[in-house]
């Protein structure tokens, strides 16, 4: 890669998702930690500019993180978001103090200067706030390029240093010309050519897999989803025939789902796939079990002894992938010096028990599910896999609220076709994110055939969404959701009432557990 623009993340939620934004507009970019020195930055091979990352402290607290000051002594430009721009004046002489209004969600900015930055936007905007401090005083060698009735210094710039400061957040969605002023930065700044795409990162993570795994068998959690089977892929174009996927019934799949596995990679794709059918064991170990956070702990030990029965007959297995995306990672509070909370728990994240003796390879861990769809078409895998709706590693053991049984499984895995069908059917499949029904324990009195039933509910939960890190629900038009309540009502025996999730992330999460 030819030029790079280099990420120091203060413990921010939206860190990978500057990375993300910078990649959209075709700049390589990379993550750091505040540790990392100038010098260090210094031998990055063109590097273009930094971005100082928000991040959840107070740079006037005692410990309040930082990195090397000398940064500004390396002659690129640098953008400060938030704790980043608080971070950066403080160097640069500026005072701050916590906000006598603190900003929480939507402002508008007033724009000052549109002379770089904000070329090309309005004399107002909409952004995103997310601030208790901010900037009292600057330094005599900035510029106030925008402000808000509350935040005299939203946006400025240092003009010796090249630094420029924004108190909002551009990266999210909710700053509407957020990609504008990304693009303003990385262009008309950094003066970046913008000439990398996902082929780089193809190429860039096969060289990474044949270099860390040089001899000895790679074991692939295979799935079937996207993730599992780009990871396959690109593990395969690295290292061939060393590659040996694993495929486990959990008892917890979708209908026709197994089949429909071995068809795709052991027929079609010529991949060596072992199926090891655990459903006995998962479903035997989940009786009974109603707490969500256990049943994710219980499915992640038996998923682990499953690998085990079947790894210890593949001679010289020495790696394993994992098709692990930066939204479970942050979501599982596992990712280096990342300081977000624990929201839930992922069984493919953060690798299997050293017991296994593998050595874990993630090659998607940097990646959002966008970007992983961009590389599976440039692998050439078909569109039925990359543009396959995610479903979660626990399967639908996380879709049924309460205890999973025999019973309740066959109830959603037939509710859960008939509303594929019919999104697929209504040409939504492609232009919505995801969408799952789960079963709910409650009984609600129906009226069926006259007579008077008790019977169970399903939810059906649809979401549009870019990243997975926000989503919004998806405006589904009403004759398609009252047809897919009609045909679960009618053809699920179980079930007398079907629900619509109207919810958006946050505060919801996508799967209800």
């Amino acid at each position: 890669m030819d030029e790079t623009l280099a990420i120091v993340d203060f413990g921010s939620q939206y860190g990978q998702l500057i990375a993300r934004r910078v990649r959209e507009h075709n700049v390589y970019s990379t993550i750091y930690q505040p540790g990392i020195s100038a010098k260090e930055l210094s031998k990055i091979k063109n590097l273009k500019g930094i971005i100082l990352s928000g991040g959840p402290a107070s740079v006037y607290t005692k410990n309040a993180p930082g990195c090397d000051e000398k940064l500004f002594e390396l002659g690129v430009p640098i953008l400060g978001i938030c704790y980043g721009m608080q971070w950066g004046c403080k160097v640069l002489g500026a005072k701050i103090k916590p906000a006598q209004s603190r900003e929480y969600g939507k402002a508008v900015i007033s724009v000052l200067d549109t002379s770089d930055l904000f070329a090309g936007i309005d004399d107002t905007a909409t952004v995103w706030m997310s601030h208790g401090d901010q900037v009292e005083s600057l330094g005599k060698d900035f510029d106030v390029l925008g402000r808000t009735k509350t935040c005299l210094y939203a946006a400025v710039r240092n003009k010796n240093k090249k630094f420029y400061g924004l108190q909002f957040h551009p990266e999210v969605s909710h700053t509407p010309k957020g990609n504008i002023i990304m693009q303003n930065f990385l262009y008309n700044i950094c003066r970046c050519r913008g000439d990398w795409q996902i082929k780089d990162f193809a190429d860039s993570a096969i060289g990474k897999i044949h270099t860390q795994a040089k001899d000895g068998i790679i074991i692939c959690g295979l799935s079937g989803g996207v993730d599992s089977a780009v990871t396959a892929t690109l593990v395969h174009k690295a290292i061939g025939d060393r590659l040996v996927c694993i495929f486990v019934d959990n008892g917890l799949l979708r209908k026709n789902e197994r089949s429909e596995v071995e068809n795709t990679f052991k027929d079609h794709f010529h991949i060596d796939l072992r199926v090891v059918d655990w459903s006995n064991q998962f479903l035997t170990a989940l009786k009974g079990v109603t707490d969500p956070q256990e049943k994710r702990k219980i499915i992640g030990h038996q998923f682990i002894e499953a690998f085990k029965s079947e790894a210890e007959k593949i001679s010289n297995a020495k790696y394993l992938a994992q098709g692990t995306l930066y939204p479970d990672v942050i979501e599982s509070g596992n990712r280096d010096g990342n300081l977000a909370a624990n929201i839930k728990l992922h069984h493919n994240v953060g690798g299997l028990p050293a017991e296994l003796g593998f050595e874990l390879l993630e090659p998607l861990r940097d990646l959002f599910k966008d970007e992983v769809r961009d590389l599976g078409k440039y692998l050439g895998l078909g569109e039925a896999i990359v543009w396959r709706h995610p479903f979660p590693g626990p399967g639908l053991g996380v879709r049924i609220i309460g205890e999973i049984t025999e019973e309740r499984l066959k109830v959603l895995r037939e509710a859960d076709e008939i509303l594929i069908d019919e999104i697929k059917a209504a040409g939504l499949y492609r232009k919505v994110s995801q969408t799952l029904a789960v079963l709910i324990p409650v009984a609600t009195v129906g009226v069926m055939g006259d007579e008077r039933s008790y019977e169970n509910v399903i939810a059906i939960r649809s979401v549009d969404t870019g990243d997975f890190m926000t989503a919004d629900f998806s405006r589904i038009p009403y004759d398609v959701l009252g047809l897919i309540a009609r045909r679960i009502i009618n053809e699920v025996r179980g079930i007398n009432r079907v629900v619509y999730d109207i919810s958006s992330k946050p505060p919801a999460t996508i799967e209800w557990e």
